[in-house]
């Protein structure tokens, strides 16, 4: 039998579940079940944090060769040492060098804008380490455009990331309400989904707000919903992926108003998969995740993300299942299969 090719999935984390850490373990899952290769999935830790319990348990389920590193660490080192073929994510110099370096296969995930006031040294940096790799995936046309803004240049490729999406769909008829998920960091939008459901005057019972997950702005969160006396809003916290799935399948639209430059948006696609549409802010990758379903509003906008949550309830059952059709439709032409992975991964 021939040597199994050596597969290294790889990089940075606060050590918390996000978007970055959700799209490595699927792929890390998937590729477990390609018998032509050996995986392990690394976690390179960003200084001063720690990987809590539940990234660590979930990562483990999805690749069990699991490994918590620091940068530039002896154990990455040899970890890329190791592999016949490194998947990193983003530009990291202390992947990038070393896998150039060794001459392993390497493809990089970009799933970060290139941010202007990280100073034209550090941007230089990374857009050259970017020209290093064997191919070069953007996770939107967002993000692309602010890397190579004029010429794309050759293995460069606009690819939406993936994560394990959810597989129960729900009937229109049996879906109700409004549903946020993320994590409760600054300009998510969770502050402005707050201030327009409390000035709306649809019938709150008929139409409930969800806001799973939590965060560093909980306490501000908390305060912000006692004062605007909306008792009815649901918080169900951190849930198990089985409950989440239902939430997002039962939810009849799901809110993403960030006003951060959204690199993609996750939240979107898997409410998409279900056929959930989504009222996005036309913010950086967003409308790109939540595609031609989706009701758009302007970042930041309380009164028009108001607007669009009327639309949402006042629309006919005709028109929302239209929407639901066509989301999922597109989002066939949107994603690529997980074997687009394996393909890159085992071509010579």
């Amino acid at each position: 039998m021939d040597r199994k090719i050596k597969l290294l999935i790889v990089g940075s984390s606060q050590g918390v579940y996000g978007g970055i850490e959700a799209f490595m373990m699927a792929i890390a899952e998937a590729a477990m079940s390609w018998q032509e290769f050996e995986v392990k999935l690394c976690y390179k830790l960003v200084k001063g944090y720690d990987a809590n319990d539940n990234l660590i348990s979930m990562a483990k389920k999805a690749c069990p060769s699991l490994s918590i590193v620091s940068r530039g660490s002896k154990e990455l080192i040899n970890l890329i040492s190791w592999a016949d073929v490194v998947h990193a994510q983003n530009t990291p110099v202390d992947i990038v060098f070393p896998a150039y370096l060794m001459r392993k296969k390497l493809f990089l995930t970009v799933h970060n804008r290139k941010i202007p006031e990280s100073g034209g040294f550090k941007n230089g940096i990374w857009a050259f380490t970017m020209k290093l790799a064997h191919k070069r995936w953007f996770n939107s046309n967002f993000v692309w455009n602010t890397w190579e803004p004029k010429k794309k240049l050759t293995n460069s490729s606009c690819i939406p990331t993936v994560c394990k999406l959810p597989s129960q769909e729900f009937a229109p008829e049996s879906r109700t309400g409004f549903l946020f998920m993320g994590r409760w960091i600054k300009n998510k939008g969770i502050e402005e989904i707050l201030y327009a459901y409390a000035k709306s005057d649809f019938n709150k019972e008929k139409w409930p707000l969800t806001i799973l997950g939590s965060g560093p702005i909980k306490e501000k969160i908390m305060a912000l919903v006692v004062n605007l006396n909306l008792d009815s809003v649901i918080f169900p916290g951190f849930v198990d992926d089985h409950e989440k799935e239902k939430l997002i399948g039962t939810a009849k639209w799901l809110l993403a108003p960030a006003n951060t430059q959204e690199d993609l948006g996750l939240t979107p696609i898997e409410a998409r998969s279900v056929g959930v549409p989504s009222i996005v802010t036309r913010d950086g990758g967003l409308p790109e995740s939540a595609g031609p379903s989706a009701l758009l509003c302007n970042p930041g906008d309380i009164d028009d993300l108001a607007l669009r949550m009327l639309q949402a309830v006042t629309m006919s059952e005709k028109e929302y299942a239209q929407r639901s059709i066509e989301g999922k439709a597109a989002l066939t032409e949107f994603l690529k299969p997980i074997q687009f992975y394996r393909e890159q991964f085992a071509a010579n």
